[in-house]
């Protein structure tokens, strides 16, 4: 019996994938590009699909519509003990909603730094180095585009604020705490080069290894394995995300993916046991990053052969990943991060007050609501 998967159109998406399914795998996978991924309504993927790769901020929406299908009922806890064992920073429990698991953590990434090591040989530790760097090169980017605006606000937040938890969107930060975030992304904005402005991380980080050298850094951008590549023209050098001040913690949000079963799929062992496989010490170590994915599992991303082949990208990134912040998950969000984003770019261009901005984006905030919010 074959199954139908949708994943994103990205060799970190779906090289791994179509290569289990050429050596026997029983899922039949089809590709989305990278907005579909971030953006698509998930009810609509789970009824054309029986797997699909999705992106924890979904899960809100997903449980309200019913369309995913718990992994307790087809995993034993002593199972799902050990991959959550396993996952690196909190990529497993992004996909714990209502005290039950919706997805596998296949795939872990998060937002960091990515450089040109040509143009800048040692990365900046805090905003206030990667400011000063901008002001000198006018060579800094930011990530803007699509939801990635918010984001990046949401990883300064985590910066000031660490201890913050966001993820089952109850609860919103001081209003002081986001018009620093704001103000800091503002200033940096404002000397971002133009060439960047429109693309995704994918387009960014593509540009960048490219051998264009209007780019040197972008201080957050989700982190991809395969633009450290020695094959890239220029292979870039990836870092923790920037820290408030030396000692305190990078900021980041977490990004990545999870394998989840649609209720329309008929669970069969060889289907569970694939899924096993994909999710163990040896694939995430070996079959995944050999196949230019991203593996979601400490030891692979700790695995010096791993990281020999990569620019040691895994090694230099997984302090981000471990402290990595889970966004809001609750129904209505995904909305409300495409609405945030949109209200931070127009803000940024029409230079903006930072506390006007902070007061839209709150109201957004409460508004995505579709339930009253606790008080």
């Amino acid at each position: 019996m074959m199954f139908r998967g949708l994943t994103w159109d990205h060799p970190r998406g779906r090289h791994a994938l179509e290569a289990a399914q050429a050596q026997g795998g029983p899922i039949s996978w089809d590709a989305q590009p990278l907005e579909g991924f971030e953006s698509a309504p998930i009810g609509e993927l789970c009824a054309r699909y029986d797997l699909v790769v999705l992106d924890h901020p979904h899960l809100g929406e997903a449980l309200s519509l019913g369309c995913l299908r718990p992994l307790d009922e087809v995993f034993s806890p002593e199972e799902l003990d050990a991959i959550s064992n396993r996952a690196i920073g909190p990529s497993m429990a992004s996909y714990v909603m209502q005290g039950r698991p919706w997805a596998l953590p296949l795939d872990a990434a998060t937002q960091v730094m990515a450089r040109r090591p040509d143009l800048v040989e040692t990365p900046p530790r805090t905003w206030d180095e990667v400011a000063e760097l901008s002001r000198q090169t006018g060579k800094v980017a930011l990530s803007l585009a699509g939801p990635h605006a918010f984001l990046s606000f949401l990883s300064v937040v985590q910066a000031i604020e660490p201890g913050l938890n966001l993820r089952n969107g109850d609860r919103w930060m001081a209003n002081t705490t986001a018009i620093r975030a704001i103000a800091l992304l503002a200033d940096l904005a404002a000397h971002s080069p133009a060439a960047v402005a429109a693309l995704n991380p994918i387009g960014i980080l593509e540009h960048m290894s490219g051998g264009n050298d209007d780019v040197a850094l972008c201080p957050l951008i989700y982190g991809y394995v395969n633009y450290a590549a020695p094959s890239r023209a220029v292979p870039l050098a990836f870092s923790d995300a920037p820290r408030i001040s030396a000692d305190g913690s990078p900021g980041s949000i977490l990004g990545g993916t999870g394998i989840a079963i649609s209720t329309r799929c008929t669970v069969n062992e060889p289907l569970r046991q694939h899924l096993l496989w994909l999710m163990s010490p040896e694939v995430q170590r070996g079959f995944i990053p050999d196949h230019d994915g991203q593996p979601g599992t400490r030891e692979a991303w700790l695995d010096p052969r791993v990281n020999s082949q990569t620019g040691n990208f895994f090694a230099a990134t997984a302090a981000t990943l471990e402290a990595a912040s889970i966004r809001p998950r609750h129904d209505g969000f995904i909305a409300f991060q495409a609405a945030a984003s949109a209200t931070l770019r127009e803000g940024f261009a029409a230079d903006a007050a930072p506390e006007t901005l902070a007061a839209q984006i709150a109201d957004l905030f409460h508004a995505s609501h579709k339930t009253e919010m606790p008080a």
